[in-house]
């Protein structure tokens, strides 16, 4: 299984209650931090939500 790292490249200021929500679940609390996440449709959806937030990166596939 791939594993994605995503980092948070932009402030969470002005952004929705969802979409704050979504960084928190992901395990993102400020810009240029970066937490690792297995490749899978829940992962991918809360991205999705926040993806002019973040960057997003495979970082190896099994």
């Amino acid at each position: 299984m791939a594993r994605l790292k995503i980092t948070q490249i932009k402030s969470r200021i002005g952004a929705t209650e969802r979409q704050c929500k979504n960084l928190d679940a992901l395990g993102l609390k400020r810009i240029n931090a970066s937490v690792e996440h297995d490749d899978s449709v829940i992962i991918k959806g809360m991205i999705e939500r926040v993806k002019h937030l973040v960057k997003v990166e495979v970082v190896s596939a099994e």
